[in-house]
């Protein structure tokens, strides 16, 4: 790893990336893969072949996973599957968030746990 993972850090190299997508990867290892993810205006991506987690940094709006929607704000976990259509809509100018995707193409095979079980 060259530099921290700081969200000062992803946003300088984000910055500094000569494709100028709204995101770039950071870090990687095995099948562990860190990005730095700021959308202008409208979130085009589409589902992923791997399990993703992202965590906000910064910005507030409504996530979309699988038909549902939901409110976010800084600080908070999201997780989706691999293969399911989710976007951020709504989101304020200062969203950022970091991206983990993980696992084996087309996901983890292990059914999720009921809400609430693994939780502190």
């Amino acid at each position: 790893m060259k530099e921290r993972l700081t969200p000062h850090h992803a946003l300088a190299a984000l910055a500094r990336s000569e494709d100028k997508l709204p995101f770039v990867e950071l870090f990687r290892h095995g099948t562990l893969s860190v990005e730095i993810y700021q959308p202008v205006g409208q979130d085009l991506q589409t589902p992923h072949t791997r399990d993703e987690v992202y965590v906000v940094v910064s910005g507030v709006g409504e996530f979309i996973n699988g038909g549902q929607r939901r409110p976010f704000e800084p600080g908070e976990l999201l997780f989706v599957p691999a293969g399911v259509e989710h976007r951020f809509e709504n989101f304020s100018d200062d969203f950022t968030t970091w991206v983990i995707f993980y696992g084996p193409e087309g996901g983890e095979s292990r059914a999720p746990l009921p809400a609430g079980e693994g939780l502190g």
